[in-house]
């Protein structure tokens, strides 16, 4: 679920398929998440001193997780989203089609920096012998 508040999504499954939109809020409890303008639904209200009027409101009801895909900036296509360490040991989101960064996860740590230039220093030797 490493899909936030804010990031620019694609709807895959369900009535709003293809609409592009903004996440309003994510329930990770729940796995869902209300999306700005799809599966709206009319809440029926009573006549009362907030709503003098009574009637219909409108709202946005949660849709699945799975059944959106992030939009990114970079390539422009709906695609899933991956988690790395970086060098400096800060864990990020990116695109898995293009490979583009989409914003950090969690700060740097120091375990995770020798860890990830381990991999990279035994790669680099693997590949001269």
């Amino acid at each position: 679920m490493l899909i936030r508040t804010g990031d620019t999504v694609e709807v895959i499954a369900g009535n709003g398929r293809g609409t592009r939109s903004r996440v309003i809020k994510v329930d990770r409890v729940t796995g869902k998440a209300i999306v700005e303008g799809v599966n709206r639904v009319y809440k029926h209200i009573r006549r009362s001193q907030k709503y003098p009027q009574g009637g219909r409101l409108s709202k946005e009801m949660p849709v699945q997780l799975s059944n959106l895909k992030f939009l990114c900036s970079s390539c422009g296509a709906a695609s899933r989203l991956g988690a790395r360490y970086l060098a400096d040991g800060s864990k990020e989101r990116y695109c898995k089609k293009c490979g583009a960064g989409a914003g950090q996860i969690a700060p740097a740590k120091a375990v995770h920096a020798a860890a990830g230039a381990g991999k990279n220093t035994l790669a680099a030797t693997a590949t001269k012998k």
